[in-house]
């Protein structure tokens, strides 16, 4: 995979909205092969509505998350905080109390 150089202005990429078992997530997203980038937003209250098994790469750029892992494990990532993980290493899910936006980078490498 080549990707050239690129400065992305998140400004003019459109939101996705994704509902979760309570709250909403909103993504915006650059898709390269075997790459996915991602600006998060989750509202208030957010609960996302599956444990994810997915490798990730997430900073927190404003406000906080708590990630929860299946196994009863529970870590805060805090604005400039980074948690990863590659795919099948874990089972989690986030809960935000408040507004936070997360940078997420996934994909091949962390198979």
């Amino acid at each position: 995979m080549s990707i050239p150089f690129q400065v992305i202005d998140w400004n003019n990429i459109s939101k996705e909205e994704h509902h979760g078992v309570t709250g909403t997530s909103y993504w915006q997203s650059l898709q390269y092969d075997g790459l996915r980038v991602r600006i998060v937003e989750y509202s208030a209250g957010y609960l996302a509505d599956h444990w994810c098994r997915k490798g990730h790469i997430v900073h927190c750029l404003e406000g906080e998350v708590l990630n929860e892992q299946e196994n009863g494990e529970k870590h805060l990532l805090k604005k400039g905080m980074t948690y990863i993980v590659s795919d099948n290493l874990s089972s989690h899910r986030s809960f935000a109390k408040e507004k936070v936006t997360l940078l997420i980078i996934d994909g091949d490498f962390l198979k």
